[in-house]
């Protein structure tokens, strides 16, 4: 008996990082909030993404967190929670042969635990899912 085994890795290939697709993710790209996310996505051509269905980056404002650890703390805290939760999104989109930029925004003045900023990145999850 064969089991499928999920890996719950978070790839470079997997991190937006072309200052090109994020321009033109900022530009044309689709937007919804939720709170403490502002959510920035957009279909995507094959070659701009490699093997990973979606490309995501995380931001946290220097505005409201003057001090880089907190900021770092934050994008720390999502990548995990959307390390651990991205699989169903993964599935979806490799099911329809498609592909996403997404990019999410952290909008609160406080640091949220983990708990909260774990459940949040589900209800995203589910929402990029239902869009595309």
């Amino acid at each position: 008996m064969l089991f499928a085994i999920k890996t719950y890795s978070f790839k470079k290939e997997e991190r937006l990082k072309s200052r090109k697709l994020i321009e033109t993710l900022f530009r044309e790209g689709k937007a919804f909030s939720v709170f403490p996310y502002r959510i920035i996505y957009m279909p995507v051509k094959s070659p701009a993404v490699n093997k990973f269905p979606v490309q995501v980056g995380f931001s946290a404002s220097s505005r409201r967190f003057p001090h880089a650890t907190d900021r770092n703390r934050i994008k720390r805290l999502s990548r995990e929670a959307w390390r651990l939760q991205k699989q169903g999104l993964y599935d979806h989109l490799h099911a329809e042969s498609r592909q996403l930029a997404v990019f999410l925004i952290y909008t609160d003045k406080k640091i949220a635990d983990f708990s909260t900023l774990h459940h949040k990145i589900s209800v995203i999850l589910e929402k990029l899912k239902s869009s595309c």
